[in-house]
């Protein structure tokens, strides 16, 4: 791609996010993200392969529809209420087709299936860019929302996001895909906890994105892709190898690294508002999840010791 042309993509992917993070209406936050998701995609799709065009109509569809119900919710919800304002969102069914549809835009269960297969078909850069940046919008938006949301919708949602991203990611062998199931995971979080603490929920994806992105640029500087790749890593460096297992270990949420810090005040939060059981099964997933984390510090670390 020549400079004019990334110029204008990384312009319109800045511009789009600070957009809808700004907007006080939904239509300038619906533009706002259509003008994120339209300057994605010719970088998705940079690599000349079948995967990657795989993967950006992948993406281009499933965002597609995620703003159509966007502007569905927004739309019936200004019949209701004769408002566009964002904080205006009163209508039951706008909000939950609204929460479904930002759920759908970030990537989280049930309706995930697109993430794995899309970071699998393109770059690690692209692939870091659409785990961290692209969800700071759809973000924001439920965080202005939460408010009218039903609790038990984004519980839920959260509680089914940990599961299928615990159980999603002990099977693969692909970095690219254990990081889109790392991420679910962790959306699982942001969102169950959204319901409670939104400020809480934002602290806990910005934790997040502070862990994944020197993960991606590591694994970007060795080009490692496959668990097989790991294991001869510390060959050409081996602070980096020791940094990516450490890195790992901190998102799994492991005592005493800093990815413990946003699910321990997460489990208070729980606890403190008398929802033990939910508290419990959050613990239980992040259980699961914390195998393949140490699976690839396991790898890192003890069968191939320089």
């Amino acid at each position: 791609i020549n400079p004019t042309s990334i110029t204008i993509i990384t312009l319109s992917i800045i511009m789009g996010t600070i957009m809808t993070m700004s907007s006080s209406n939904w239509l300038m936050a619906w533009i706002g993200l259509e003008l994120n998701m339209l300057a994605i995609l010719p970088i998705i799709s940079k690599p000349k392969t079948t995967r990657a065009s795989e993967a950006t109509i992948k993406y281009f569809l499933t965002q597609a529809i995620a703003s159509a119900m966007m502007l569905l919710s927004s739309t019936t919800n200004a019949w209701q209420t004769g408002s566009w304002d964002i904080l205006e969102l009163k209508n039951k069914f706008s909000t939950t087709i609204m929460t479904l549809s930002l759920m759908m835009k970030m990537g989280a269960a049930p309706i995930h299936f697109w993430l794995p297969e899309v970071l699998q078909g393109t770059t690690l850069q692209t692939a870091l860019l659409i785990t961290t940046w692209q969800k700071l919008a759809p973000i924001s938006l439920m965080y202005m929302i939460s408010n009218n949301i039903q609790p038990a919708l984004l519980m839920s949602a959260g509680i089914l996001s940990m599961i299928v991203g615990g159980l999603g990611g002990i099977n693969q062998t692909q970095l690219r895909k254990t990081m889109a199931y790392s991420s679910i995971n962790n959306l699982g979080w942001t969102i169950m906890i959204m319901a409670l603490s939104p400020n809480l929920a934002v602290m806990n994806i910005f934790i997040y994105m502070i862990m994944t992105t020197p993960i991606f640029l590591m694994m970007t500087s060795t080009s490692t892709k496959t668990l097989q790749n790991l294991t001869t890593t510390w060959t050409t460096s081996t602070a980096t190898t020791l940094s990516i297992a450490l890195l790992m270990l901190s998102t799994s949420g492991l005592p005493p690294f800093t990815g413990f810090l946003p699910k321990m005040l997460a489990l208070n939060e729980l606890i403190t508002q008398k929802l033990t059981t939910l508290a419990t099964l959050a613990i239980m997933t992040s259980l699961v999840s914390l195998l393949f984390y140490l699976r690839i510090t396991y790898l890192i670390m003890v069968l191939t010791s320089p």
